[in-house]
């Protein structure tokens, strides 16, 4: 569930992007980011992870930048950078040989398992189930940005089965790895 709260800052873009605005969606992202962060700097066990950090950049960033400069970006456009941001942070934390899962199954799991093989193999595989689910995302953004004619139907549905099918994966292959490892 954690992991899943991470995501709080590209909630809270979505809506306030829907009913207000690119600009007032990017701040809204910002914003809850940053309480997050706050929340893992101001509370005694928590840390902040690769992911929450990333995503107040990002949404930092984009903020600065459509604020600075006046962009004007269309929903397509603007979701692109902000799926594609996505993307670029979870590729990373695989590049940084520090898959953006681990921070939180470390949390579920007693720490003599941390090192273990296993342990590390099923949260790149996770990281990378998330990392194609962004990609796909992207791939959508892309089409609805620079092919107009393309429904956003297409958009909100490869979203909404890219996250389900993350989501779903993220849940059934630990349990699957550790009935392999049993056999």
């Amino acid at each position: 569930m954690n992991m899943l709260l991470a995501f709080a800052p590209f909630i809270a873009f979505v809506v306030i992007e829907r009913a207000v605005g690119v600009s007032a969606g990017l701040a809204a992202g910002a914003v809850v980011s940053a309480v997050m962060l706050a929340r893992d700097f101001l509370s005694p066990g928590r840390r902040a992870k690769i992911l929450e950090i990333g995503t107040f950049l990002l949404f930092g960033a984009l903020t600065l930048y459509a604020v600075a400069y006046g962009a004007s970006w269309s929903v397509p456009a603007v979701r692109l950078r902000v799926d594609g941001g996505l993307l670029l942070i979870v590729l990373a934390s695989i590049a940084l040989r520090q898959p953006f899962t681990l921070q939180y199954a470390r949390e579920k799991v007693a720490s003599d398992l941390w090192s273990s093989p296993i342990f590390i193999r099923v949260n790149y595989a996770i990281t990378s189930a998330w990392a194609l689910a962004f990609a796909a995302m992207v791939a959508a953004d892309l089409l609805m940005a620079y092919v107009p004619s393309v429904p956003h139907a297409v958009g909100i549905v490869t979203t909404i089965a890219a996250l389900y099918a993350a989501v779903k994966f993220t849940g059934w292959y630990p349990a699957q790895q550790r009935s392999v490892d049993r056999a």
